[in-house]
């Protein structure tokens, strides 16, 4: 391990966790989960504290509502909260700016990085995703409720016709020394 991401493992400890967001179809867990590990961190994968409703709903290719999806925001900032002294990495789409202000004013202020690609892109790795209850039937729904983040809330867009290798270099560059919002 080289210095520079030892320096950077210290230095993410103390700041607090990483968002890694956006629609279903970009790439966030495989993204997050090597950054975690990039980062000798916890990697929490919101998709997991989805109720067994919401998937069904999903399944169905049914988007959820705000309604629907506060409870799973609560579960996933507790999950994030049960790691602290290490750093924490969240995959979760976060698509709203209200559901990131939820996080950031149970867990911390934190980065974001914004995975973004075409919606042809998107679609066409919806189209290919096996074993996975958000399939290409909610392409649309997430693109309309999506709120991309704000330069105001310390973002770094990432795109995702990049290796998922190269994404995380490009994130692991940026993030030493970036500032945070929302502390």
């Amino acid at each position: 391990m080289t210095d520079a991401v030892q320096g950077l493992r210290s230095q993410r400890a103390q700041a607090g966790p990483i968002l890694v967001m956006g629609i279903a179809g970009t790439g966030k867990s495989a993204i997050a989960s090597r950054l975690a590990a990039a980062l000798g961190g916890v990697f929490i994968e919101a998709d997991v504290h989805h109720s067994r409703e919401n998937v069904e709903r999903m399944r169905q290719g049914i988007g959820l509502t705000d309604d629907e999806r506060w409870p799973w925001l609560a579960a996933v900032a507790d999950a994030a909260l049960g790691a602290q002294g290490r750093p924490v990495v969240i995959a979760c789409s976060a698509l709203k700016r209200s559901y990131r202000d939820f996080l950031r004013a149970r867990i911390g202020a934190f980065p974001i990085l914004y995975l973004t690609g075409s919606p042809e892109l998107i679609g066409d790795r919806l189209a290919h995703r096996q074993n996975h209850f958000a399939g290409g039937s909610l392409l649309e729904s997430q693109l309309q409720t999506l709120e991309p983040p704000g330069e105001d809330e310390g973002v770094l867009s990432l795109d995702i016709r990049l290796s998922p290798d190269d994404i995380v270099a490009a994130a692991l560059a940026r993030l030493d020394g970036r500032t945070t919002v929302g502390s």
